[in-house]
């Protein structure tokens, strides 16, 4: 039941109490036909009422949970009111304290509600908007994440990265930056070639990606100089990361106290975790440097050195770790076939 029909009810339920209380006293009226006009009366009322009740639930919805406690305490003060004046009614000559109680007390409530309504306790936070009127802002454009470097372009992982959600904001691409990876695409060399190109394809995946936005800046720091160097000094300047691969980059910036995110060291982060004395199924693919010992590789690609485990190369086999070894390139397990 809405709002609206409860007040649309309690005011012909008002009316019919009234009605039953006052009509048997006028003229003798038979107490069966009072109850039968009572009882139009209250139906009439409950259907008149609903302009009133419409804009008055209304207002209710914008009204604060002290308001309207406030209000339900000035309803009982105004009829404790009507209550006490019934001595004085008592005075009067006839039955007018039987034909003025009721609508007395209605009046005297309705004026105590209406006394608190607009009102609220000192130190008490204003009246509450209702959520259905709450205005919808514009999403804030997404702050700067990081700048990003050849190197974590052509490496293609950010691309992955940012598809998954986990960068909130805006990631950079410095002009000079772009030009340095068209100038690795057009190089003579096929390697260096294929690798520039991969990062213009990874970039173009990038602008594609619609849930992380990334923008090409046209600030600079100088007109000449080293790629890394520039955007280094880029980052300080605007007090953003830098994203990298590139090992002596990561050190240079944090020499220059320019925070890095080193792709990296979030994918060493992120590898599975392998414990002195767990065993796991590995496929022995080539022989290690050191005499007799088989490599294999996880699908995270952490590499597992298997000692005595040159005679299993191309066969799969169950192996237990010894000893893991976390170095600057990642971490490497050791293990030896059970």
């Amino acid at each position: 039941m809405t709002l609206r029909t409860s007040l649309q009810l309690l005011c012909a339920l008002l009316v019919g109490i009234i009605a039953i209380s006052v009509l048997p006293m006028m003229g003798g009226m038979v107490s069966g036909y009072a109850w039968a006009i009572a009882l139009l009366l209250a139906i009439v009322a409950f259907f008149i009422s609903a302009p009133f009740t419409k804009s008055f639930s209304a207002s209710l919805n914008t009204k604060s949970v002290n308001q309207l406690q406030l209000s339900g305490l000035g309803l009982l003060g105004g009829l404790l009111s009507a209550f006490l004046l019934q001595p004085i009614l008592g005075a009067l000559p006839g039955d007018v304290q039987s034909y003025f109680i009721f609508p007395l007390a209605i009046i005297l409530g309705l004026i105590g509600a209406s006394l608190f309504f607009d009102r609220d306790l000192p130190g008490i936070a204003a009246p509450t908007q209702p959520i259905a009127n709450i205005p919808v802002t514009a999403t804030a454009e997404p702050s700067y994440f990081a700048l990003l470097d050849t190197s974590v372009i052509i490496d293609g992982r950010i691309s992955d990265i940012s598809k998954t959600g986990f960068i909130q904001g805006k990631m950079l691409v410095p002009r000079f930056v772009l030009h340095e990876l068209q100038h690795v695409a057009d190089s003579a060399d096929t390697l260096r070639r294929g690798r520039g190109r991969r990062g213009l394809e990874i970039l173009k995946q990038l602008q594609q990606n619609q849930e992380t936005p990334i923008e090409i800046t046209e600030q600079d720091v100088s007109s000449s100089g080293e790629v890394d160097a520039k955007l280094v000094a880029l980052g300080k300047h605007m007090g953003i990361p830098v994203m990298t691969n590139d090992y002596n980059l990561n050190r240079v910036a944090a020499i220059q106290g320019v925070e890095v995110l080193n792709v990296n060291e979030l994918a060493n982060a992120i590898k599975s975790v392998y414990l002195p004395g767990e065993s796991l199924n590995v496929r022995v693919i080539q022989e290690g440097k050191e005499h007799n010992q088989g490599i294999a590789y996880l699908d995270d690609g952490t590499m597992i050195v298997v000692e005595n485990g040159e005679r299993y190369i191309n066969r799969k086999i169950e192996v237990v770790v010894t000893k893991i070894l976390q170095t600057a390139a990642g971490r490497m397990i050791f293990a030896k076939p059970i």
